[in-house]
């Protein structure tokens, strides 16, 4: 089951191919999403990184949570279940 990770405090500057190549560097990885806002189209600072397996996704979430990456630290996390 994907692992879906939460990416939180990115520069508003942030491309989602630069997001992936990141995560990249700690195991395969599905997909990368940044939040936009709907109406101006400018990142939200935060977003999303899906992993198909856990000990990766562990390995990227303790080596990158608190990275410095444009300028902003990042924290990074599992994701958690969004109850509607």
């Amino acid at each position: 089951m994907s692992q879906s990770i939460y990416v939180g405090n990115l520069p508003y500057s942030a491309q989602e191919n630069e997001l992936k190549e990141i995560f990249e560097e700690h195991g395969t990885v599905e997909s990368v999403k940044i939040i936009r806002d709907r109406e101006t189209g400018r990142s939200r600072g935060f977003g999303f990184a899906e992993m198909p397996n856990r000990e990766e996704a562990e390995k990227a979430i303790s080596a990158l949570d608190g990275k410095e990456f444009g300028g902003r630290n990042l924290k990074v996390s599992f994701s958690k279940p969004r109850n509607y």
